[in-house]
Order: C-alpha cells, then structure tokens, then sequence
C-alpha cells in the first residue's frame, strides 16, 4: 500500500506537526534569551533585563498559538461531516506517520463507507495504524476481521502476512505460558497454506522456527527442572519420580521438533537422567536401567560424535559398563 502527499490536505498535516515547531522555535529564542542576559551584565546600555523579559514573553505566545492551531484543526476534521475530506486526511496522517490520529478518523470511516472499496481500504489501514504503534493485539484483530470479510480483497495477503507477524511479536518470554505463541505459529502456517509460492514465504518459515525454539526451550526448562529436582519426590503425588518426568518430557520435545537447535542439549539431558535414574535404582532395575543408559550412549554418539558433551557421555558410559560387569 503507498500513498502520497496530497498538497490539498496537507496544511492539515502541518497542524499537526505545530507542536514540534514550537519547541524548535521555543528552545531558539531560550538560546537568544540567554546570549541576550549574559551581554545585559557586561554591556548594560544595549542590552537590557527587559529585553530578555521580552523575548520570553514572545516564546510563550508562541506556544499558545501553535497548541490551538494543532488541536483546533485536529478537532475540526475529527466533527467534520465531510467523510470523503476525512478519508483523504486519514490518509495523509497515515503517510505522515501520525498512526494515532489516523485510526481515529478511520474508525469513524469504516462503516459509512460500508460496500465500498474505501470501507477495505480504511479496514487495512486501520489494522496498520495498530501495528506501526505496537498495538499488536488490536491489530490482529483489525487484520483478522479484513481477511474475514474480504477473502480476495486487495490486501487480504498482506491482512494475513500482517496478522501473523503482530502474532509472533505478542509471543512471550519461554519462561510463561506460550498460548499466543501456539496462536502465532498457527497464524503464521495458515499464511504458508495459502501462498505457498510467496516471496514472504522465507521470512515466514524463519518466524515459525523461532518460535518453535521458544517452545522447545520451555520444554527444555521443564525437563532441566525435573532433573534438577531429582531424588525428591514431593512433587510426585501420582507416582513416578523426577528422572522419569525429565525423560519423557525431553523426548516429547525432540518428537515434536526433531529440527531444533536444542536436540543435542534435550539428548544430553536425557542420557544424564537415564544415568542417575539407574543409579537410584533398586537392585531388581538397576541393571537393566544401566543397560538402557550403555543404549543411550550409542545413539547420543552415533548422532552427536563431536558434541561439546561428549567427554561427559564417554564418562557416563564407562561407570555404566562397569556395573553390569561388560
């Protein structure tokens, strides 16, 4: 979507921007107030306390006028009957990139406009106005309602690219709960489903496994916290204990997302809860459990023969093999 500066609503725009002026102006005449007082006191004849006074006073006049100007234009647009005037300022506010202003008037807009190409076009905006703010959650809901109500609009790709973009920004931190993130990789595979061929296809997919990552840390987390837990069994109401927990949660991460970057980490940890699982084993389990950790080792190896973990993996399978005698 582009729009250009229309010379004919522009004056509106420069209302707007009174208030930067002011300050410009005010902080120009604060410089001259200065120069002029410092002279005052080694040059008393031409230049006066009084001729400083003066130039304060002009400041402050200033100020009121260029604060009337900006909010008394505003408003007149804002009550203005004139819908196709006020169309045509949204616009321009949205490329002078007063977002705030020009989603108040869109708002305003979409119904009147209803069944007219404007009504699509003030929707999208609206969505956009919402994003370039930060405002994702409102956008997601501008978006969503666009490509709802214009499945072959205009801007219906850009409504879903943009819908799953303000998505993936709303994902948390791994250490809360991911429901927007589920929500965000959902969002953002609808969009592959239906333009698979897309240029945004690459940035798309780059989205997805961050988030996925994001996932799999907190699964991460989950499982590191099992292990950490390890022999106290206060959180094991139901039976089980910490190692198995640790386990089965790290393996349900690599099954999900068997791509990640944290597989290696995720097998490690597994390999080290397996291991100590056989360590406080009773002695019915403890050899087949050592057996399972000697297992494990094979395959962290065969999959990882460089990790970073490695001198760890070989000392964890030497005391394995020796207490099963192999």
């Amino acid at each position: 979507m582009c729009f250009k500066k229309n010379p004919k609503y522009w004056h509106f725009i420069d209302e707007l921007s009174g208030l930067h002026s002011f300050f410009c102006i005010f902080f120009c005449n604060f410089a001259e107030i200065y120069w002029a007082v410092a002279l005052s006191r080694s040059s008393p004849e031409k230049y006066s306390v009084y001729y400083a006074m003066k130039k304060i006073c002009f400041a402050c006049i200033i100020a009121v006028v260029a604060l009337s100007s900006c909010k008394g234009g505003y408003n007149a647009v804002f009550k203005s009957q004139d819908i196709d005037y006020k169309y045509e300022v949204a616009k321009q506010c949205y490329v002078a990139g007063h977002y705030t202003k020009a989603y108040q008037l869109l708002a305003d807009l979409i119904n009147p406009f209803k069944g007219s190409d404007k009504a699509e076009e003030c929707l999208f905006m609206n969505g956009m106005c919402y994003f370039n703010l930060k405002d994702y959650e409102t956008a997601v809901v501008y978006f969503d309602r666009y490509y709802k109500t214009y499945p072959k609009g205009i801007y219906t790709e850009l409504a879903r690219f943009y819908s799953g973009k303000a998505s993936y920004m709303q994902s948390p931190d791994p250490r809360l709960d991911q429901t927007p993130t589920y929500a965000a990789i959902n969002s953002l595979q609808e969009y592959v489903e239906h333009y698979p061929y897309s240029q945004r296809k690459d940035e798309i997919n780059n989205m997805i496994y961050t988030l996925q990552d994001r996932l799999v840390q907190k699964e991460y987390d989950s499982a590191k916290l099992y292990y950490d837990l390890g022999t106290y069994n206060g959180n094991c109401l139901a039976g089980g204990n910490n190692y198995e927990a640790c386990i089965i949660t790290a393996e349900n991460a690599i099954k999900s997302f068997p791509y990640t970057k944290l597989k290696e980490d995720l097998s490690m940890l597994i390999l080290r809860a397996k291991f100590k699982l056989a360590q406080h084993s009773v002695v019915e389990k403890e050899r087949e459990r050592y057996q399972n950790t000697i297992d494990e080792y094979y395959g962290f190896k065969n999959e990882f023969p460089e990790s970073k973990y490695i001198d760890e993996a070989e000392k964890i399978f030497k005391q394995s093999s020796y207490k099963i005698g192999s």
